[in-house]
């Protein structure tokens, strides 16, 4: 099973991003083998449409679960949609936060937790 993060860095020592659609890298981990790789996220400078084109960038990449700080409702609707498990509210540590996710420490959320737009001004948190 693959999980993406939403990171700040490029490493398992990275921090969590608040944002999905607007994180600057995804280290994708694949929960089987340990192995993990960055992802640049190449929709985060996008005008609009981010969360759902980002969406798109995890799907390919067959990630299962998505961890990140904040997720709003069109990046929810997409990823729901897909079938990708959605974990929002987290911060801290990349691999502190692998291992929580592998011993069940982390719940799925099932709805947005901020409003639309709200990557655009990370110091924003509802619309």
């Amino acid at each position: 099973m693959k999980i993406a993060i939403s990171t700040m860095g490029q490493t398992v020592d990275s921090e969590v991003d608040s944002r999905f659609g607007r994180c600057r890298y995804f280290v994708i981990v694949d929960l089987e083998t340990m192995q993990s790789r960055a992802l640049d996220n190449s929709a985060a400078t996008g005008s609009g449409g981010v969360g759902v084109s980002t969406t798109q960038t995890i799907i390919k990449e067959g990630v299962e679960a998505i961890i990140t700080g904040n997720c709003g409702p069109n990046a929810h609707q997409a990823l729901t949609a897909a079938g990708i498990k959605i974990i929002t509210g987290i911060t801290g540590n990349v691999q502190d936060v692998i291992e929580d996710y592998r011993s069940g420490k982390l719940k799925t959320s099932s709805q947005p937790n901020v409003g639309t737009h709200t990557g655009m001004n990370p110091g924003k948190i509802t619309d």
